[in-house]
């Protein structure tokens, strides 16, 4: 019998895979379209594209940088469902079912993304087999993550269990150095905690821990994973 997979905190999406179904299958196709309908704009660090609630009119694809997807209580506290990136297209499953937003999306850091109203990308979906297969694997993509997300927030794993997860699944995307596997991870203790679910000072007294251990070493949003092995061993059930 095959052993089951240890489930990660967010199971990571093959980026560049994503990217690449994405702008291969669209872009050609918009550049055709009006630009009074289909434009790309620039956006600087803390700028809502769209929010929970709002009427979905349209779909983002991200050109360039991160965009930090959210949900919030009524009383105010978020989590942070994950962070998109360059090659995907966000606010998707709100067009594809006809609802309003479900979350809200901010970018980051510097962005530049490309706007697309609902009804150009139905047609587009419509007319276009292979846009259409790019958008159910996104939503496939979109569904794993969540599900994982899901699992980790529900099983009984300790603070320090989720927020090395956590780590892990950030260093898929890293180099290998000499000295171990480097990541730039552009996130404050306070969002991490929200994506993990763990106060901040937990996040905090975990990376000291971590550091002291010399497993990892950070400078600002650089963290170097020194010993990946130790790491997933803290994991281990």
């Amino acid at each position: 019998m095959a052993t089951p997979a240890k489930p990660g905190f967010a199971e990571q999406r093959n980026s560049a895979h994503l990217k690449t179904a994405c702008f291969s299958s669209l872009l050609p196709l918009l550049e055709q379209a009006p630009e009074s309908i289909n434009h790309s704009c620039s956006y600087p660090p803390g700028t809502n594209l769209f929010l929970e609630g709002q009427d979905a009119s349209g779909v983002y694809l991200v050109s360039r940088g991160q965009v930090k997807l959210t949900v919030t209580r009524s009383d105010g506290k978020s989590i942070i469902l994950r962070i998109a990136e360059e090659g995907e297209l966000i606010g998707l499953d709100c067009i594809v079912s006809g609802k309003t937003f479900t979350m809200t999306a901010e970018s980051l850091g510097p962005c530049s993304l490309r706007f697309i109203p609902r009804e150009l990308l139905r047609g587009l979906m419509r007319d276009h087999h292979d846009v259409c297969m790019a958008v159910a694997e996104q939503l496939g993509a979109d569904y794993r993550s969540a599900c994982s997300q899901i699992r980790s927030l529900g099983l009984s794993r300790t603070a320090s269990e989720r927020i090395v997860l956590f780590l892990l699944d950030w260093g898929s995307r890293g180099r290998q150095t000499d000295n171990g596997l480097r990541v730039n991870i552009p996130l404050k203790h306070e969002e991490i905690a929200q994506i993990v679910g763990v106060s901040r000072e937990t996040v905090t007294r975990t990376f000291t821990e971590l550091k002291h251990k010399q497993l990892i070493a950070m400078k600002g949003p650089a963290v170097l994973i020194r010993n990946k092995s130790a790491l997933e061993a803290l994991t281990a059930r």
